[in-house]
This record gives structure tokens, C-alpha cells and sequence, in this order.
């Protein structure tokens, strides 16, 4: 062929129209990944679901993926990255997704990407290439993906922590390695939840794979034991030295948002707190604005602060 990539999207998209499959699109700043296989666990609980291999979530890997799928397969959820306009619709339209979630609009990769507005759009473009009959599922508590509810024609499902959201969550308390607590409400139902993804921020993540198992009709059994037998914690690595000490190893592609998180974990630990922290790259317009906020969460967490 004379383009071999544009000749394996086209082969990808051809067999995708031959399975009869559901298709659940994931994109966003931060937690995509961690957001995919938390959602895979759920759909495991009932369904055959395939998900991308680590982050095979660009206009290779995601057509790499699709070619994975067989007639054994009843889901596939796929992450999809975006580094320039148009790239996520050309997913969309390999992938034909019909759920799309989002889970929140960052700085990361802003000095190719470009302002927030154009990660906006760009991550929209998941949002707009839904069917009537599918439906998107936006985070509440972010202005910029809420802002996506007027962009398409398919079902809102909203979720966060604001009550006015479809699902939502309150009383989270972070049980440092231990988990997360929660009480979590959809329509007249209320339960306490025990979870053991680590960080408050990971209510987020449960939130997001609850609502896929509700708008695929998933009883709340199959849902808390996907969220509670998954393992959903990608970036987050313990390591107990032999002196006692606890090294939280979270090394990836650091945001604000991701490092934010960390040091928000590391608040909730007990006993004397070091933060080593390395580079937040490809900020843009963003990077002093993004290492001041690190700067102060920093200063407020560590007792020692040690930079690389």
C-alpha cells in the first residue's frame, strides 16, 4: 500500500462494521487510562469486554486495538488521545463508539495542543460524533466538559459531586492506602461505598465506571464488585523500604492536575512527608500558573521538598 497507516485504519474501521459489539470512547486531561480500566472491570463482571493495551489510544494504537476484537467479544473500551484537532473525531469514526465519557479538561500537553479552549474542542469531538440513540457522560464538576452537554445529540448523563448530577458522591474521606469512603446517590437509591482505589480524587474514577454499568444496565452488585475487584491503580506504585520508610512511586507524564492528586494523597498519610518531584512538561501558556499552584499544595503538604 502506499500509506500503511491510512491502509490499517481503513482495514480497522471495515471490521468494526462487521461486529456487533458496544463501544464505550474515553477521553479527557487526566484519568483516561486509570477511568478505562476501572470501566473495563465493571463490563468484566457480565460482559466479554476487550480495552486498549496501556495507552494504545491514538490513531495507531486504537486501530492496532479495534483488530484485537473477535466475534467472542460483546465490549470494547477504548481511550482515545488528542494532541491536535480532529484527531478524536478520526477515532470516533474508525471506532463508532456509542458511550462516550469524559473526564475533564487539563493543561496536559497544552504546548501542542494550545489553550484549554482548544482542548475543549478537541476532546468534544468525542462528544459530537455520538449517535442519537448513545449517550454522553460529562463530568459535572468541570465547567469545560459540562459545557459539552449543548454539543450532542445523544443522552446527557452527568455525574460528580454536585447533587444536581445524575450520579453523584459526598462525605469522600481518604483512607491514605486504605481506600477511599463515600456515599454515593443516583435517583432515590443511597449507599455507602468502601473502595480500594487510593486518593479522594479517585471518587472521580469510580463515578465515571458506575455510570457506564448504569447506562448499560449493570444491577449495583455487578458495579461495587467490578470497582472493588478491578485493578484500576496504573500511575501509583508502594514500595516499603527496610528502614520503615513508605515510597509512593507515581512517576508518569505529570499535570498539575496528576501532581495536585499526589500531593493531596500524600496530606492524608501519616507521619513525616517528603516530596520529590520532577519535571510537569509541555505546560504552554500554562507552566507558571501550573508550578505556582504545585508550589503552594507543596508547601503546605511536605515538610521536605526535594525537586529533580
Amino acid at each position: 500500500v502506499e500509506n500503511s497507516l491510512l491502509a490499517l485504519q481503513q482495514i480497522a474501521r471495515f471490521w468494526r462494521s462487521k461486529l456487533n459489539i458496544r463501544v464505550i470512547g474515553i477521553t479527557g486531561s487526566v484519568g483516561k487510562s486509570t477511568t478505562k480500566e476501572a470501566v473495563a472491570d465493571v463490563l468484566g463482571t457480565r460482559y466479554s469486554t476487550l480495552k486498549n493495551l496501556g495507552n494504545m489510544n491514538n490513531e495507531i494504537g486504537l486501530p492496532l486495538t479495534i483488530l484485537r476484537l473477535g466475534p467472542g467479544y460483546e465490549y470494547a473500551v477504548l481511550e482515545m488521545g488528542f494532541y491536535v484537532p480532529g484527531e478524536i473525531a478520526l477515532l470516533c469514526e474508525i471506532a463508532s463508539p456509542q458511550v462516550g465519557v469524559v473526564t475533564n479538561i487539563g493543561t496536559v500537553h497544552a504546548s501542542r495542543a494550545g489553550s484549554k479552549d482548544t482542548i475543549y474542542k478537541g476532546k468534544s469531538e468525542l462528544i459530537q460524533a455520538l449517535p442519537e440513540a448513545g449517550t454522553a457522560i460529562l463530568n459535572h464538576d468541570d465547567p469545560y466538559v459540562w459545557k459539552m452537554a449543548g454539543l450532542t445529540k445523544a443522552q446527557v448523563f452527568s455525574y460528580g459531586l454536585d447533587p444536581s448530577s445524575n450520579l453523584w458522591a459526598d462525605e469522600v474521606e481518604g483512607l491514605g492506602l486504605d481506600g477511599i469512603r463515600f456515599n454515593l446517590h443516583h435517583r432515590s437509591e443511597s449507599m455507602h461505598v468502601h473502595l480500594p482505589m487510593i486518593g479522594q480524587h479517585s471518587v472521580h474514577t469510580a463515578l465515571r465506571a458506575a455510570a457506564v454499568g448504569l447506562v448499560e444496565g449493570l444491577s449495583w452488585q455487578d458495579i461495587l464488585y467490578g470497582l472493588r475487584m478491578g485493578q484500576t491503580q496504573l500511575r501509583l506504585n508502594t514500595v516499603r523500604t527496610s528502614k520503615g520508610a513508605l515510597v509512593l512511586d507515581d512517576t508518569y507524564n505529570a499535570s498539575p492536575e496528576s501532581t495536585l492528586a499526589a500531593l493531596n494523597l500524600l496530606a492524608d498519610l501519616i507521619g513525616r512527608k517528603i516530596a520529590v518531584l520532577g519535571d510537569m512538561l509541555e505546560l504552554g501558556q500554562y507552566e507558571q500558573q501550573g508550578h505556582e499552584l504545585i508550589g503552594v499544595r507543596a508547601a503546605q503538604v511536605a515538610e521536605i521538598l526535594v525537586t529533580v
